[in-house]
C-alpha cells in the first residue's frame, strides 16, 4: 500500500541527482573578465584574434585562468580585479592601435567561476539582473521627429515615381520639413496628381494652394498614420539594439519600451559605461544604391581623377574602392529577411533576400531599367560607410526576393546575411539617462536576498519538525528539494534572477510547505478517526492531493496572468512563482510521500506514527491530547 516501485525510487533519485548537478554552478560566484568584441559589423571575432589575445597577455606577464572563444566574443577571466585591469591594457594596445577607428570593443565583464566539467556538461548559473550582477542602465530617447521626416523622404520619392509611371507631368517635388510638395502648372493635372496619391498614398493628405497660374500640392501625413510611424519606428529600433547586442554576448540584456518615444536598456556583467555606449553605438543602417559607372568614375576608382557630382567613394571588404551614387534606392527598412543559402544551377554560396511591398516594387523598377549595371549594399556604421556586396543586375527582379551571388565563401553569406538581417535604425535616439550599479552593491543584494531565504526556510524547517515531529522532519528535507529544483530549473532554462525572484522565492517556501501541512493535517485526522497508521499514510496523501491541486491552479493562475500582462520586475517575479508552484507540488507531493514510504512502507505491524499531538474526542464530550 505505502511502498514505491523501484522505477519510483530511480526517478526521485534522477531528479535529486540532475538538481545538485544544474544547482552547483550557482555556488561558484563570478570572476572578473575581459571581453572582447567586434565594434564593426564587418570585423569578425575568430581564432586569429584568440591567439593576439594570449600573445598580449603573454606579453604583458599577466596570466589568465583561461581564455576562451565563446560565439562572437573571445573571454579571458582573471583571479583579481587587478590582473583584469593589467589585462584590458595590454589587449586594448595590441587590438586598437588606433582608438578613433577601433576594430574591437575590450570591455570589462564577468563570468561564471564554475569548473570546466560543469561547463562541459552545460550546467551554467542562473542569469543575474542588474540590481544582482551590477551594470549598466541606459536610457535612450528616440528622435521621432526625424522618423517622420525620414518617412516624408521616402514618399517624396515614391510620389516620384508613381507620377512618372503615370505620365502625369509635374514642376517639380521637394520636401519642406515633414511634407511633400508638388507643383502642377494646370487644373488638369492637379485633379490627376490629387485623385493619385488619394488613391496610392491612403495615409497622405493634400492641401492645395493657387500659386498664380499654377497650383501646389502639400501632402502631410495624416495624424493617425503618423502614430502608426512612431510606433513602427520604436518597435525597429528594439529590434535592431536586440540584434546588435546578441551578436556581442551581453548575457540577458533588457531592452524594452518605457513611453511613447523612450527605450530601456540594461547590460548585467558590463562595468565599463564608455564601452556600454560603443557597444550601443553599433546599431548600422542599410542602403542600396546604384554604382556609378561613367568613365570618371572609373578613373576616381583607379585614383585618377575626382569623384563624380553627385557621387560618393565607399570601399569594399577587400580595400577595393567602389564609386556609388548619391541617390538611394532602398534602405534596411524595407528589407524582412536575408537568408545564407545556394544557387541552384552553380551551386556557388548565396543571400536571399525578402523585401517588403514597397521594396519589391521599388526593386523591381531598378532592376528593369539598369541591367548589366552594379548595385551597392552599403551598411552604415557610426558615420561610416562600407560596401558589404555589389553584384551585376542580371535580369528584372520581381515578386520581392533578391538574390545576391558572386565572389563569396559559404562563411561570408552567413555573414552578410546576418548583417543585412540585423536591420537599420528607423529614427536616431540619444542617451538622456545612465547610472552604473557596481558589482559590489549587487553582491550586498545577493548576501541580503539569499539570508531572506534560508533563515525564512530553517524558520520553517523549525516550527514543521517541532510540530509534526518526524513528519515535521520529511516535510522540511522536501522543501530543501523544492529549493534546490527551483534553481536548477532556473539554471536550465538560463533565466534570470533579480531581486523581485529572489522575493518570489521566499514566497515559493510557503507556497511549498502549505501542501505539506494539508497532506500532514489529513493524516492526523484519519489516525482521530481510529485508522490504522498505514491506512492513515495512504488516505492522508491521496485525499490531500485535490485540495493541493486546486490550491495550486488557482495560485498559478493568477501567476500566469503577472507573466502574461507584467513587464520588467513583474515578469521576473512571475517567472520564479510559477516554477516555484510547479516544483512545490513535485517536491511536497510525490518526494515527501517517497520518504514516507521508504521508512514506513515496511513496518507491517505498524502501531503509531511520529506526527506529533493528535487530539481526540473522549465519549464524554471531552478532548484529551494522544501523542503518536
Amino acid at each position: 500500500m505505502n511502498r514505491y516501485p523501484v522505477w519510483k525510487y530511480a526517478i526521485l533519485v534522477i531528479a535529486l541527482l540532475v538538481g545538485v548537478l544544474y544547482t552547483l554552478p550557482n555556488f561558484f560566484g563570478e570572476a572578473p573578465a575581459v571581453q572582447v568584441s567586434s565594434a564593426k559589423a564587418t570585423v569578425k571575432v575568430d581564432s586569429a584574434v584568440l591567439q593576439r589575445v594570449e600573445e598580449a597577455l603573454k606579453a604583458a606577464g599577466v596570466t589568465a585562468d583561461f581564455v576562451t572563444l565563446e560565439g562572437t566574443s573571445v573571454r579571458a577571466r582573471f583571479d583579481t580585479p587587478d590582473n583584469q585591469l593589467k589585462a584590458k591594457d595590454a589587449i586594448q594596445k595590441a587590438l586598437v592601435p588606433d582608438p578613433a577607428d577601433p576594430a574591437y570593443i575590450v570591455a570589462l565583464n564577468l563570468v561564471s567561476r564554475s569548473p570546466t566539467w560543469l561547463t562541459a556538461l552545460h550546467a551554467q548559473p542562473m542569469y543575474l539582473g542588474l540590481d544582482l550582477r551590477g551594470g549598466v542602465h541606459f536610457m535612450l530617447q528616440v528622435d521621432m521627429q526625424a522618423a517622420l521626416t525620414k518617412k516624408a523622404e521616402s514618399y517624396a520619392g515614391d510620389i516620384r515615381t508613381t507620377l512618372r509611371d503615370k505620365n502625369i507631368r509635374h514642376g517639380g517635388i521637394s520636401r519642406d520639413g515633414q511634407a511633400v510638395e508638388i507643383k502642377v502648372r494646370d487644373e488638369a493635372t492637379r485633379t490627376a496628381a490629387n485623385n493619385l496619391i488619394a488613391d496610392q498614398f491612403p495615409d497622405l493628405q493634400v492641401a492645395v494652394t493657387p500659386e498664380g497660374a499654377e497650383f501646389k500640392l502639400r501632402a502631410t501625413i495624416k495624424p493617425e498614420a503618423t502614430r502608426r510611424v512612431q510606433e513602427q519606428a520604436l518597435k525597429q529600433n528594439i529590434t535592431t539594439l536586440h540584434n546588435r547586442i546578441n551578436e556581442l554576448g551581453v548575457a540577458e540584456p533588457v531592452i524594452q519600451q518605457q513611453g511613447l518615444d523612450r527605450i530601456v536598456v540594461q547590460l548585467p556583467g558590463v562595468q565599463d559605461t564608455a564601452k556600454a555606449k560603443d557597444i550601443l553605438g553599433r546599431t548600422a543602417t542599410l542602403e542600396v544604391r546604384l554604382v556609378d559607372e561613367t568613365t570618371e568614375a572609373r578613373a576616381a576608382e583607379r585614383g585618377q581623377g575626382t569623384v563624380p557630382f553627385g557621387s560618393e567613394r565607399y570601399l569594399e571588404r577587400n580595400g577595393q574602392p567602389v564609386i556609388v551614387k548619391k541617390q538611394v534606392i532602398l534602405t534596411g527598412e524595407n528589407l524582412t529577411d536575408a537568408q545564407p543559402g545556394f544557387d541552384g544551377q552553380t551551386q556557388e554560396p548565396t543571400v536571399n533576400l525578402t523585401l517588403d511591398a514597397k521594396g519589391a516594387r521599388i526593386f523591381k523598377d531598378v532592376t528593369r531599367e539598369n541591367i548589366n549595371k552594379r548595385m551597392a549594399i552599403i551598411l552604415f556604421e557610426k558615420g561610416k560607410g562600407e560596401v558589404v556586396t555589389a553584384p551585376v543586375i542580371r535580369s528584372e527582379i520581381g515578386g520581392g526576393r533578391v538574390q545576391i551571388s558572386g565572389r563569396m565563401t559559404t562563411m561570408e553569406a552567413n555573414d552578410t546575411a546576418l548583417l543585412l538581417r540585423a536591420g537599420s535604425l528607423a529614427a536616431p535616439m540619444e542617451i538622456i539617462e545612465e547610472f552604473t550599479i557596481g558589482p559590489s552593491l549587487g553582491a550586498d543584494n545577493i548576501a541580503r536576498g539569499i539570508n531572506s531565504v534560508v533563515w525564512g526556510m530553517l524558520a520553517i524547517a523549525a516550527f514543521m519538525c517541532v510540530y509534526y515531529m518526524l513528519f515535521g522532519v520529511f516535510s522540511s528535507i522536501a522543501l530543501g528539494v523544492n529549493v534546490l529544483m527551483l534553481i536548477a530549473v532556473l539554471s536550465m532554462l538560463q533565466a534570470t534572477l533579480t531581486l523581485p525572484g529572489i522575493a518570489a522565492m521566499a514566497l515559493a517556501l510557503g507556497v511549498a510547505i502549505d501542501s505539506n501541512v494539508l497532506i500532514n493535517e489529513r493524516i492526523r485526522e484519519e489516525l482521530r478517526d481510529g485508522v490504522s497508521p498505514q491506512m492513515a499514510i495512504h488516505a492522508g496523501y491521496e485525499r490531500a492531493w485535490a485540495t493541493i491541486l486546486d490550491s495550486n491552479v488557482t495560485t498559478l493562475i493568477a501567476g500566469l496572468a503577472l507573466l502574461a500582462f507584467g513587464s520588467g520586475p513583474v515578469r521576473g517575479f512571475a517567472v520564479v512563482h510559477c516554477i516555484g508552484i510547479l516544483t512545490s507540488m513535485f517536491s511536497a507531493v510525490f518526494f515527501s510521500r517517497g520518504l514516507v514510504n521508504f521508512w514506513y512502507g515496511g513496518k507491517k505491524k505498524l502501531k503509531s506514527l511520529s506526527i506529533g499531538q493528535i487530539w481526540k474526542p473522549e465519549a464524554g464530550g471531552t478532548t484529551v491530547a494522544k501523542p503518536e
